[in-house]
């Protein structure tokens, strides 16, 4: 529930004088803010506990109780109590409520006494609350700040500064920083805003920069690996595969995101890209992360595998819920087969992350992009491939004449700075028929290697004789690049133009 919906749900509570209210928040100095509003708001006295500074009056500071223990705090309101009425507390710094404990039962002995008393109990927390203790009141989840909050944030925050720095960025752009910032609370959000004004100035590519600043706030994470990109990246080919992802490029700012929102339309979630080993499947992750501008993340399911029951599933989630903290991003899950595939699994636990991993695929609304790799067709589950899963499933074939020409001069390019004339390309390309991008590239890299090492210069002729002597994966692979072929061939769409054949 966001600010204004919370804040009009704890009104209401509050005037039915609800004996317990669990306010469920992380955020505990933004619930207490709220709260403030209220007290003011409505000219109603409140009294707050913290282990702080003990028991004191929510606006004015007063103290009433310098106790600090949260036992203390259940001792002070049960003495109260027995003579007053229409009192209402707010409990700040809760213990062992998620149990059954001795606090817990304290509790749950109160809100019967609050209630007869027609007060208030307001618990702030942000675990889980023992259910028979649950069962006495109502709960309310203060969700992290949502996109109108986090603009008004921004716009508060920078006011100040509107005279002294720079500021370049328009409603457009604040709009654009707000859906970067979505999934940070207010504190998390006014820290990164702060990083900005430190530097003097308020600028268009700031925008970049913060997505790499809230990037930077979750770079420890269970299950998830943080994937450095160069940039100077090279990417060959594929050319139906970058017009796609350029088409959906577009659609990545806040007023396309906006126009969807208002059709119904859920933004692009993601392709799994099947083909054959070596091809530029995980290339193609970390080229849409630069191209994008955006963090990339690889998931490996076999780090979350867990030994306990329910392990596994609650890592999973752990990893799924940080991607959307670090939204917008590109969630890589390499060899997805491979953590998928439930082989030899008697536990039920691969069939259950299938069903997890695709029910967050389909019910997220965050802005996580994820790109699926796979190699082994016959191990991927059904349910991954049936249509709507991902936007698009695309086959990544060994590339073409095109392809080979353009991945050929572009590591010639990076490791030797060397121009090659059109005959001997076209050579290089019949040479290398059937080759992967990797295979391509290794050639030239070990043809590096042997230049630095002793110290020659390359030639035309040293070019040709080290792709004549390379053995490609086709001829170590046949069989299964053939089969490969198969399978994709009604079932995907082509990465490349031209047409594979079986």
């Amino acid at each position: 529930m966001n600010y204004i919906n919370t804040k009009k749900t704890l009104n209401r509570y509050i005037n039915a004088r609800i004996p317990l209210i669990v306010l469920n928040t992380i955020e505990k100095t933004r619930a207490i803010n709220l709260l403030k509003e209220i007290s003011s708001e409505n000219n109603i006295s409140m009294k707050i506990h913290s282990m702080s500074k003990g028991f004191s009056n929510l606006n004015t500071g007063e103290s009433f109780s310098n106790d600090k223990l949260f036992i203390s705090s259940l001792d002070y309101i049960s003495n109260e109590l027995q003579t007053a009425v229409n009192k209402i507390y707010i409990l700040s710094d809760t213990e062992d409520l998620d149990i059954e404990s001795l606090t817990s039962k304290y509790l749950c002995d109160l809100t019967t006494l609050a209630e007869n008393k027609s007060s208030v109990i307001i618990a702030i927390t942000s675990s889980s609350i023992w259910p028979t203790l649950q069962r006495q009141g109502m709960r309310i989840d203060l969700d992290l700040p949502d996109l109108n909050e986090i603009y008004h944030i921004i716009i508060e925050t920078l006011k100040p500064y509107q005279n002294s720095l720079l500021i370049e960025w328009n409603k457009d752009d604040v709009k654009d920083a707000s859906n970067t910032l979505l999934g940070l609370s207010s504190i998390e959000i006014k820290n990164v805003l702060s990083t900005l004004i430190a530097k003097g100035s308020i600028i268009k590519n700031d925008l970049i920069d913060l997505k790499y600043a809230k990037d930077k706030l979750f770079s420890n994470i269970n299950g998830l690996e943080k994937i450095f990109v160069e940039n100077n990246l090279t990417f060959g080919g594929l050319d139906i595969l970058k017009s796609w992802l350029n088409e959906k490029e577009k659609l990545l700012t806040s007023n396309k995101k906006e126009e969807m929102q208002k059709r119904g339309i859920k933004p692009p979630k993601g392709i799994l890209l099947l083909g054959v080993p070596g091809c530029g499947k995980s290339l193609a992750a970390k080229a849409i992360s630069l191209k994008w501008k955006r963090p990339l993340y690889r998931l490996d399911f076999s780090t979350i595998q867990g030994k306990y029951v329910g392990q596994s599933e609650n890592q999973l989630k752990e990893a799924l819920d940080t991607a959307e903290h670090v939204s917008p991003c590109i969630l890589w899950i390499d060899e997805i087969e491979k953590g998928l595939s439930g082989v030899n699994d008697s536990t039920g636990i691969t069939q259950r992350l299938i069903g997890q991993f695709l029910f967050w695929l389909q019910e997220s609304k965050k802005d996580v992009f994820v790109v699926a790799t796979a190699n082994d067709i016959s191990s991927l589950p059904p349910e991954l491939l049936r249509k709507g899963r991902f936007d698009e499933l695309f086959f990544i074939d060994l590339p073409n004449s095109n392809e080979r020409k353009e991945i050929i001069t572009l590591y010639l390019t990076k490791y030797f700075n060397y121009h090659i004339e059109d005959t001997i390309l076209n050579n290089l390309v019949n040479l290398s028929e059937n080759y992967s991008s990797s295979d391509i590239e290794s050639t030239l890299r070990d043809l590096a290697y042997s230049s630095i090492s002793d110290n020659k210069q390359i030639n035309d002729e040293n070019i040709i004789k080290a792709f004549s002597n390379s053995i490609s994966i086709y001829k170590t692979n046949k069989e299964k690049i053939d089969i490969i072929r198969t399978w994709a061939k009604d079932r995907t769409k082509k990465a490349s133009t031209e047409i594979f054949t079986a």
